[in-house]
């Protein structure tokens, strides 16, 4: 015998547990502060937000990880103004802990799977066990590794390991203001750039360290053409018909090649670099961008022109696609900053240097243009 469905009462019974899911989310959404985790059978316990003068509101965070050892992080909440009233002296201990990279590559290598100590030794080329040693010592001791019993493999204990994932996610998102800082501090101390001054730094040693990539991609065997064009504002372009930066990311990264050949001073850089007379350090693209007003970067490749746009070496807006072309090449505009460089470009000068490396290149043509 069957029994004939009530379709009528199923439907009332949906609606009112629908009605309670909204009111549950709007409870949610509008929780007050607690230091108390909240968890999903919290959700019924709060109520709506009251306003507070000189509250900054609140944020929820969870979470899931799915790996080997996976885990959940339930609905969590956290008051914007506690969190920014946290002990800076241990919240610095605990950044400065995880930002010595031996310990931060340790970490990051077992997460990828337990290890013994030779076999992070071997991964990490560390040398010997000792260095790892005095790295493990202390992130046992800060519950941020475990090991097994009797020298077994090391492990992250699973209540850290989303913590930490959440935390690289972070950095991952901050990464290019390290670039950023070394580009200011290239700015705060120029002089260690652009060496003596004799009526004020000279801008042309800008200019050779542009000149010197086009010069790069000639001996490369891709570039037979150089237009330098001094402009009426006080900045010059230098444009070449090599094959243009390349555009697309490489992989693991989601920045173009162009924002880090034009932003990343350090050693990851492999564009060339001029030194001027006086200068402890070689002058590099990051650094002309740095200590220009503005610059701008036009690529000619794949059959459309792309640009961006920085200033003081920070970058204006995305790789942009402006154009159609049939030609390749890169064209790179800037003005030096007048607060630090107030001298204008020398052209006799600049035709002097160009004399003198036309005799090493004698295929490649150059020209100026006012």
């Amino acid at each position: 015998m069957t029994t004939s469905r009530d379709y009528g009462k199923e439907l009332d019974f949906l609606t009112v547990e629908m009605n309670e899911l909204k009111q549950l989310l709007s409870q949610f959404i509008g929780v007050q502060s607690s230091q108390k985790p909240l968890h999903v059978n919290d959700f019924r316990k709060v109520s709506p937000i009251t306003e507070v003068e000189n509250d900054l509101g609140e944020i929820f965070y969870s979470g899931q990880y799915r790996g080997q050892n996976g885990l959940r992080w339930d609905p969590q909440q956290r008051n914007v103004s506690q969190l920014l009233d946290l002990d800076s002296d241990k919240g610095a201990k605990v950044l400065a802990a995880l930002g010595n990279k031996q310990r931060l590559d340790i970490l990051t290598t077992v997460l990828r799977g337990p290890l013994t100590g030779s076999e992070i030794v071997d991964q990490l080329n560390m040398g010997t066990t000792g260095q790892l040693y005095h790295h493990t010592k202390a992130l046992l001791g800060a519950d941020l590794l475990v090991q097994e019993e009797r020298g077994g493999r090391y492990s992250l204990p699973p209540h850290r390991t989303l913590p930490l994932l959440l935390l690289l996610s972070a950095i991952s998102d901050l990464l290019d203001t390290s670039n950023y800082m070394e580009l200011t501090e290239a700015r705060n101390n120029a002089g260690t750039y652009l060496g003596e001054q004799h009526e004020g730094y000279d801008p042309n040693h800008l200019l050779w360290a542009v000149l010197e990539n086009s010069v790069l991609e000639h001996e490369a065997g891709y570039c037979s053409e150089i237009s330098i064009v001094l402009q009426k504002d006080g900045s010059v372009t230098v444009a070449d018909n090599g094959r243009g930066i390349p555009i697309h990311a490489l992989p693991n990264s989601t920045k173009a090649p162009v924002q880090t050949v034009l932003t990343e001073i350090g050693h990851y850089n492999t564009g060339a670099s001029v030194v001027a007379p006086g200068g402890l350090k070689g002058i590099n693209m990051p650094v002309v961008n740095a200590l220009s007003e503005r610059l701008s970067v036009e690529i000619r490749r794949e059959g459309k022109v792309f640009r961006q746009d920085f200033k003081h070496g920070i970058p204006q807006s995305e790789l942009l696609v402006i154009g159609v072309t049939k030609e390749t090449g890169t064209s790179v505009t800037f003005r030096p900053d007048q607060d630090i460089i107030a001298s204008s470009f020398d052209k006799t000068q600049l035709l002097n240097h160009i004399a003198e490396f036309q005799k090493i290149h004698p295929g490649l043509s150059v020209e100026i243009i006012e």
